[in-house]
């Protein structure tokens, strides 16, 4: 039997002010990272809701920018597109455009995935770079401070696609993972590694994510078809930010947004 899980939800207004819940977020978990271990190590999903996001961390007119400890920060990625970085649909591309470009982060701190390699190859190279960085030995899994997932209309995570060989894997770090979506080929962590961050959160918006979101935190599990429900952290709590419109199917949460399932 899969452990307890606690499921904590944040529900805001609209998307305006889920972003500036999310840059908080991210922003205060680095911060808690750093002064714990010296510094943080995250991982980021692509998607349209965390890019409103990045932006915001890296506006000179808002707080966050200032607040997050850029020099403290290793950047690495939950998933990727097999697409040059230069692509259109690269996850990489987004977050360079968006963030890491416009703040002050060394190269070295950045850590993608090589989505232009043949799948296979960047995914090993990639489960190389992990090893590397976080110096592991053996069967060890890299243990990231934060990890921010979105949720597909599908119920994949990730690159964690209904029914696809990757749901399998519990051994390697890192996969290349055959979907039905338009860029068939990506690469993605893998679950066990997902289940390993101090801090995993899924980041989610609009009406249309409403139906999948109830499904998969209160309906029958059924991993296969909804991947999503493959995570669940090892420190038993997982995290919600959502917007009024992606909680509209979940128990209402109380007067300061908050809500929890058990």
């Amino acid at each position: 039997m899969p452990q307890p899980l606690k499921i904590v939800y944040h529900v805001e207004p609209d998307a305006d002010a889920l972003t500036q819940r999310a840059a908080r977020y991210f922003v205060e978990a680095a911060e808690a990272a750093v002064k714990a271990r010296g510094r943080a190590r995250i991982a980021l999903s692509g998607g349209s809701a965390p890019k409103p996001v990045y932006e915001a961390l890296a506006d000179r007119s808002q707080p966050w920018r200032e607040r997050m400890p850029w020099d403290k920060l290793e950047i690495f990625f939950v998933d990727e597109r097999c697409v040059p970085p230069d692509h259109k649909a690269s996850n990489y591309r987004m977050a360079r455009e968006a963030m890491l470009d416009r703040v002050p982060l060394q190269p070295a701190q950045i850590h993608r995935m090589e989505g232009e390699l043949e799948p296979e190859a960047g995914a090993s190279r990639y489960e190389s770079e992990l090893r590397n960085s976080f110096r592991l030995e053996g069967a060890e899994s890299p243990r990231f401070d934060v990890i921010q997932l979105g949720l597909g209309t599908n119920g994949h995570t990730a690159s964690l696609f209904p029914h696809s060989a990757a749901l399998h894997e519990f051994g390697r770090l890192a996969v290349a993972n055959l979907t039905d979506a338009e860029q068939p080929w990506r690469l993605t962590l893998t679950a066990p590694v997902i289940n390993q961050g101090r801090d995993v959160f899924f980041l989610v918006s609009k009406g249309e994510k409403a139906e999948v979101l109830r499904d998969v935190f209160l309906g029958p599990r059924d991993p296969e078809r909804l991947p999503s429900q493959l995570i669940r952290p090892a420190g038993g709590i997982l995290t919600l930010l959502l917007d009024k419109a992606a909680a509209a199917l979940l128990p209402a949460a109380d007067a300061s947004g908050r809500g929890e399932l058990i």
